[in-house]
């Protein structure tokens, strides 16, 4: 029985493990400089959902700075976020979550 109950464990904390939110990574790494609806330090995610798709905005978490020209951008501010798939997965879906609001 012990066995049983330590896999159960076992597998919910691993399924657990992964369990942030794109929201949660946005209040971790983006808030300081973006907004969800408003203009902040950059531009507000409704603004970029509407312009850009899913691999452009994991592309310029990736790197802004070989981005911005080809976004058409004078300069880029944006630093260079060191984050995992996921968690770049994540922030893109959460931005594009305010396409058209």
């Amino acid at each position: 029985m012990n066995k049983k109950l330590f896999a159960a464990l076992f597998f919910t904390s691993f399924l657990s493990a992964d369990a942030t939110t794109g929201k949660e990574v946005f209040e971790t790494y983006c808030w300081g400089c973006h907004h969800q609806t408003s203009e902040a330090f950059g531009p507000p995610f409704t603004q970029i959902a509407n312009k850009r798709t899913f691999e452009e905005i994991q592309a310029y978490i990736i790197d802004p700075e070989s981005m911005y020209k080809s976004f058409g951008y004078k300069r880029t501010v944006m630093t260079k976020l060191k984050l995992t798939d996921k968690e770049r997965e994540k922030i893109a879906n959460y931005v594009l979550s305010y396409k058209g609001k």
